[in-house]
């Protein structure tokens, strides 16, 4: 199928004789990526005129990683050799004259006819498996939202599933200290084998968490190199990632980054974390209308309130009328998280009879592990998507 990206509202009638009637039309740069990432039977993406140049050709520098087999055909009002360089250094098949429906028509058939010689050579689709990323995340500092990925990873490593913890906090990432580790290599190490990152590429920057299986991705040790890791190495990471291992945890700084806005792009579950103050709820009402304005799925995140039960003034109820959605799950105030913080150990796994460890189970079990279909009695995952998902 096809997919027309074109923020024009008649683009798919200007553009109907050479695409066909069942052409796909979206808006947004973020609605194609996940169209893309929800059915793979799309062959071929058309990029209207009036989109921004740099857009397009970040669209097909990214999908041609994943997706050699994919073909991208960019319209524009007038040629000229400096869009058609950047073009097709990209990746983009064809640059065609947006007022010329029967060349645009023949790009359409050559891109799909090359597309379907790929595919039938093989293809390229990226590992055998299905993972799914799910990134956590808070437009404030100190709501916990470190301990939450940390402890939501080594829980879902320690029940058998292949789990890798991203940390893109890349100025002050704190997963690997919290972890006791020391990794050889961090996202930093990635960006010289981007455009041919593979499986084996990530497993060299890996740091493995001995008690639960559990793999690590660590932010650089520099702040400075934040600078230096384009936000296309973190989509072929996340990409590569979701290919080798059954979920992908990607911990965040607490601003909308540009690596931030692509991880929120190819992401199955966004975990928003709250806590029971003015500011973490005032800003994450403003991250969740923005995630709104971008186009992510409503349905593909869930909240959680960190120190449900401090005494400070506000309760749950407010915090669900101020965001005018519900909590999912509630974890409880305790001293024995900064301990096992400074300690260097998952809380989950270290005191797992705690009120915390139960409730950050619950989390797991309910908003991740059903959501997207495992039996929780033996661990073997079930077809289909959210077959338990739980009630709202």
């Amino acid at each position: 199928m096809t997919i027309l990206w074109d923020g024009s509202a008649e683009g798919a009638d200007s553009y109907r004789f050479a695409l066909g009637g069942d052409a796909l039309h979206l808006t947004s740069g973020p609605r194609v990526s996940r169209a893309l990432e929800e059915d793979p039977s799309h062959a071929l993406v058309v990029i209207g005129p009036d989109i921004d140049l740099d857009s397009a050709c970040s669209l097909a520098e990214e999908e041609r990683v994943a997706r050699p087999e994919l073909g991208v055909i960019l319209l524009r009002h007038r040629l000229d050799v400096t869009v058609l360089a950047q073009a097709l250094r990209s990746g983009v098949r064809e640059v065609v004259a947006a007022d010329d429906q029967n060349a645009v028509a023949e790009a359409v058939r050559r891109s799909n006819a090359l597309t379907a010689q790929l595919v039938g050579n093989g293809g390229s689709q990226a590992g055998s498996r299905d993972g799914k990323v799910i990134t956590v995340f808070s437009a404030k500092g100190g709501v916990g939202k470190t301990t939450i990925s940390t402890n939501l990873a080594t829980y879902l490593a320690s029940t058998g599933s292949r789990t890798v913890l991203v940390d893109l906090d890349l100025m002050f990432g704190d997963v690997a200290i919290s972890l006791q580790l020391q990794p050889p290599g961090s996202v930093r190490d990635l960006v010289a084998m981007s455009g041919h990152l593979d499986a084996q590429g990530v497993e060299s920057v890996v740091t493995k968490h001995e008690p639960s299986g559990l793999h690590v991705i660590a932010a650089p040790p520099d702040p400075a190199d934040a600078e230096r890791v384009p936000s296309h190495v973190v989509v072929e990471l996340l990409r590569i990632a979701r290919a080798s291992y059954d979920y992908v945890i990607v911990d965040t700084p607490p601003s909308f980054t540009e690596h931030v806005l692509a991880a929120f792009d190819l992401s199955d579950l966004t975990i928003l974390v709250a806590t029971l103050d003015i500011p973490a709820v005032k800003n994450l009402r403003i991250a969740i209308n923005t995630l709104d304005t971008l186009g992510a799925s409503k349905e593909a995140r869930t909240i959680v309130l960190n120190r449900a039960d401090a005494k400070v003034g506000l309760r749950a109820d407010d915090v669900e009328a101020a965001l005018k959605q519900p909590i999912s799950a509630n974890i409880p105030n305790t001293l024995a998280v900064p301990a096992s913080v400074n300690r260097g150990v998952a809380i989950i796994l270290d005191e797992p009879r705690s009120p915390v460890a139960m409730a950050l189970r619950e989390l797991a079990d309910t908003e991740v592990r059903q959501r997207f279909g495992e039996d929780l009695q033996n661990g073997a995952k079930r077809s289909g998507f959210g077959l338990l998902r739980s009630k709202r």
